[in-house]
Parts: C-alpha cells; structure tokens; sequence
C-alpha cells in the first residue's frame, strides 16, 4: 500500500513538473515578446520563472531519488558480496532518508522565517522560494523509506515512469 502511495505522488510529481515547464516556458516566451517586439517588459515573468524552476527542479529530484535516477556510486557496490551489498545500500538509502528529513525540517523554518515579505514583482510570500525544497525534503524521505523496505522485502522500486 505504501509503494502504490509513493507511486502515486511520485507519477502526480512527473504531472506537476511537466505542467511547470510548459508554463515556464510560456512565461518566458511572454517576457521575450513583451521586451523585443512590444518594448514593455512584463515584471511578473521573470521572477515567476524562477520560482516555477524552483518547482520543477525541487520535485524532479525527489522523483529522481524514487527512481534510483540520482548520482550513485553502485559501480563499487556490484563487485561487493551480497551481504554488504544490501547493508551498504539501506547505509546509503538511509543516509538520504536523513538528508531529506533535515532539508525539509530547514527549508521550512527559513519559509516560516520570511513568510512576512513579499515577492515584489508577484504579491506572493518569500515563503514560497523555500516551500519547494521543504516539500521535496519531505519526499525524498518518503522515497528513501520506501527503498528501504523494498530492500528489506528482497524487492526494487519501480520507476513511477512506467
């Protein structure tokens, strides 16, 4: 039941980061013609692309750590036995389990910290810049437990691509 959870943010993840990159997009073609053919360069685009590349960036990694898409040693790992393969994977898993678990636990207090200002070119909170990653930290700590089952059950994660 946990896997099909995870499966399920994961794939809505995949959703909302290709929906923020079209708008992406969009903005920033909006902020080119609006500059060099119109000659009035709307203030929101900018600002608004970064924060959607805040966005797509923040849960494209936490679905790459639930695909095993992230930057890894394994080569090292293959040539071990399989008694320390296994312990040196829940190691790594585990590891990222607390990484996660510390990005969100910090991310979200600087949000707490600046939720008073404002975006000046959008009206939004500063808060906004920092809830991507708290959201993603809590994620990749969701994503990290689930490896650690599947390891711990003899199984592997299925790319929620599929």
């Amino acid at each position: 039941m946990y896997t099909r959870l995870c499966t399920g943010i994961a794939r809505g993840c995949l959703v909302i980061g290709v929906s923020g990159l079209v708008l992406l997009i969009v903005a920033v073609l909006y902020q080119v013609i609006g500059r060099y053919v119109f000659n009035d360069t709307p203030t929101w685009a900018e600002s608004g692309a970064v924060l959607l590349v805040l966005y797509v960036t923040m849960l494209g990694m936490a679905v790459g750590v639930r695909d095993a898409g992230h930057i890894g040693l394994e080569s090292f790992l293959v040539l071990a036995p399989d008694w320390l393969r296994l312990k040196m994977e829940l190691l790594i898993h585990g590891l990222v389990l607390v990484f996660g678990i510390i990005m969100s636990w910090q991310c979200a207090l600087l949000a707490e910290s600046v939720m008073g200002y404002k975006i000046p070119t959008l009206g939004l909170s500063e808060a906004f810049k920092y809830a991507p990653p708290a959201l993603a930290g809590v994620l990749v700590a969701m994503f990290s437990l689930e490896h650690i089952f599947a390891l711990l059950r003899g199984t592997e994660v299925e790319p929620a691509w599929h």
